[in-house]
């Protein structure tokens, strides 16, 4: 593949991971053709310069008439939440595995060169960290197993077809444009938006998880080159940060120091299926893509500060129904207490 001007297609465009992405193809040049169903996104993230579609993904013949052209797919959309995953297992499986397989069908009908699915770190599941790509995914569930099961459709249809795929990994990403009003996930966000509310962070379980978090433009350091570098096909490459693991309770101080509420947290039960330790290797990405941490937790989590603070803080958008509820269902879900 040349690196001359390319038609990509983009979802989740108004997204955190998505409306980065295309602001950086379309500044390096290439034109982007994006869509999004504003679920999981703002109006104001939609980069003005590229040409911007409403719509769901599971729409199967409007992504086809979308796709006429396009050169390149970044799969970023996803309704991103693990935990509630186990309580609203439909609506977050439809938003991840049909979508996928909507957008994967459409682009093999139009020939593309290439697909880029976004997949998340919960493929790997409860194994040992740190994770490696050569790990069998173990889903553990209903959020991962759809993202494992649309990374085997899109390797099917793409060996079938003759079409390149990358499957990147990210860790959980942080930084400016991040949806702070959503109460079921983005826990540096929630906790900043309710310490600027005078409200105390709300932790499950002990707080000792430990987690890695990826500042966007790290990410995207990653992503871009996937466009059209050659050796890159049938890939998977973790993103993020193998250097500064951090559990939930320390995430807590740092956002404290930052938004000046030092209220003590509140501990809620664990919540069922959460996976303790989910760490990565970045190996692989600092062998093919020259990946290196450039924005420090401390950093990342002052700049995802800094927007929320210019933004103002919102009240939670409960914008997802509960499909299981019973005693297993978080409180804070259940009764709104976020």
């Amino acid at each position: 593949m040349s690196s001359k001007s390319k038609t990509i297609f983009v979802t989740g465009v108004a997204g955190f991971l998505g409306s980065h992405l295309s602001e950086k193809l379309v500044n390096l040049g290439h034109k982007v053709i994006g869509i999004d169903n504003m679920l999981g996104g703002y109006e104001d993230n939609v980069p003005k310069n590229i040409e911007f579609h409403k719509g769901d993904c599971c729409d199967y013949e409007k992504i086809k008439s979308l796709m006429k052209g396009v050169d390149v797919v970044y799969h970023c959309a996803a309704t991103a939440h693990e935990g509630l995953s186990v309580f609203s297992p439909y609506e977050i499986t439809k938003n991840n595995y049909l979508a996928s397989v909507s957008i994967f069908s459409a682009a093999v009908n139009e020939k593309v060169e290439r697909i880029i699915f976004c997949s998340s770190m919960a493929r790997y599941g409860g194994q040992m960290t740190p994770f490696t790509e050569d790990m069998k995914p173990s889903p553990v569930d209903p959020y991962a197993i759809s993202k494992v099961a649309a990374e085997e459709v899109l390797k099917n249809l793409c060996e079938l077809n003759n079409i390149e795929y990358v499957i990147a990994v990210p860790h959980n990403i942080i930084g400016p444009r991040q949806k702070y009003d959503d109460p079921f996930r983005n826990v540096v966000s929630i906790m900043i938006n309710r310490m600027m509310q005078g409200k105390a962070p709300i932790i499950y379980g002990d707080g000792k998880q430990t987690r890695c978090f990826s500042y966007i433009d790290d990410c995207l350091s990653c992503l871009i080159p996937m466009l059209d570098q050659k050796d890159l096909n049938k890939q998977i490459i973790n993103i993020g940060p193998d250097e500064e693991f951090v559990t939930i309770n320390k995430i807590a101080e740092i956002c404290a120091n930052l938004t000046g509420v030092n209220l003590k947290p509140i501990h809620k039960k664990d919540r069922p299926q959460e996976v303790k330790h989910a760490t990565c290797s970045a190996d692989k990405a600092r062998t093919l893509l020259n990946y290196k941490t450039t924005v420090s937790l401390q950093d990342g989590i002052k700049k995802t500060f800094d927007y929320i603070k210019k933004r103002g803080t919102r009240p939670f958008d409960y914008n997802i129904n509960i499909e299981i509820d019973n005693e297993l269902t978080p409180s804070t879900w259940k009764n709104k207490e976020i």
